[in-house]
């Protein structure tokens, strides 16, 4: 270790310029950590939200099942009969355009869950009042609606029909396909999906997107599904079925493996090209006594030592730029993605330069040196 020390005091410049090339790949390994989970959080945050373990489809449903799936009241009223459901009741899910009226009138997108609202799932209010079977038109706004400046009793019309809502409540963060999520009653959900003013027809009225489930571990859902038609997903998947959630999730998985692939090649290099200078000083050092074991693990501690440091600034760095860019942007900091990300960046670096250092098993002292000549 020595040895290794004073060669980072000797070549500064050398060493800095690499800790400066890893210290930028730590600060975008952190803000694509941050950008995935914000992203994921803006997707899927009011599914997570539900207190539901499973949600069922219709059988027939495929793909983006929320905006396919279809599910009706006998359905619902019999999966509540199965054996192992503790809970099960119907959820409307819904992307519409809004109109806030008044002074402050501007258009929105909201995305509307139906629930029953003396049910499990209907939200707990953080301000303002519950839903309520009385305010059939009375729905809670999610804080990524009261940012666009919505505030409780304000009046929406959605679509062309112009359905009235009156916010009578607010809920926390929660949103739904990067769209600000709203709770209903059932009934009014239901008009906003078909579209229809007035009363609802009797075959609209039984119908749900989802039945949402409280199962026990000993409920059957295969059998139970084979019976009624129907499929169920855990909350896993229930994530997936949502628009766009695996494509976004699967390409912040790529990028950020390049990313740090990239990383493996680049510490790799560098230390390749320095291995390589320092081949007469390892051929004196091999002549001296030294074996090639004490001469491996102090190349690594070069190695371990830069990775620490750069990585170390980059995330600091990293932190105080996503701190900055929250509000701004979907950007969710989570202490176990930011510490994956400087674990795999510090692994896979010293795995590219344990490649590279291993040159040094074949230096022979005597080649190096010039006895050849």
């Amino acid at each position: 270790m020595l040895l290794a020390l004073r060669d980072l005091r000797f070549a500064r410049g050398r060493f800095a310029l690499i800790g400066a090339v890893v210290a930028m790949i730590a600060v975008l390994g952190v803000i694509l950590s941050g950008l995935a989970s914000g992203l994921a959080d803006s997707g899927v945050s009011a599914l997570r939200g539900l207190p539901a373990t499973h949600l069922a489809f219709d059988k027939s449903a495929s793909g983006e099942l929320f905006s396919r799936s279809i599910v009706t009241k006998a359905t619902w009223q019999r999966r509540a009969a199965q054996p192992g459901v503790r809970k099960a009741e119907p959820l409307g899910q819904q992307l519409v355009h809004a109109q806030l009226t008044g002074s402050r009138a501007k258009q929105l997108d909201l995305a509307v869950f139906g629930v029953e609202p003396e049910g499990f799932l209907a939200p707990s209010p953080t301000s303002g009042k519950p839903l309520s079977k009385s305010s059939a038109n009375g729905v809670l706004i999610s804080q990524d609606i009261v940012k666009e400046g919505v505030r409780v009793g304000d009046r929406l019309t959605v679509g062309q029909a112009g359905t009235p809502l009156t916010v009578v409540g607010t809920i926390g963060h929660a949103s739904f396909g990067h769209v600000g999520a709203v709770y209903a009653p059932l009934s009014l959900w239901q008009k906003l999906h078909y579209g229809l003013p007035g009363k609802i027809p009797a075959a609209a009225a039984g119908q749900a997107t989802a039945v949402a489930l409280q199962l026990d571990s000993s409920a059957d859902v295969s059998a139970i599904d084979k019976r009624l038609g129907t499929q169920t997903v855990d909350q896993a998947g229930a994530f997936a079925a949502s628009p766009g959630y695996t494509a976004e999730s699967s390409t912040m998985t790529l990028i950020r493996g390049f990313l740090y692939a990239i990383s493996a090649l680049v510490v790799g290099a560098f230390f390749t090209v320095w291995t390589i200078q320092r081949r007469q000083e390892i051929a004196l050092l091999k002549a001296m006594g030294a074996s090639t074991g004490y001469i491996l693990r102090d190349a690594l501690t070069q190695v371990t030592a830069v990775l620490l440091t750069a990585t170390a600034a980059g995330t600091a760095i990293g932190l105080a730029l996503g701190g900055a860019m929250n509000g701004s942007a979907p950007f969710s900091l989570q202490t176990g993605q930011v510490a994956l990300a400087g674990t795999l960046l510090i692994v896979l670096g010293l795995a590219g330069a344990a490649v590279a250092v291993r040159r040094i098993t074949k230096v022979q002292a005597l080649t190096a040196l010039g006895a050849n000549r």
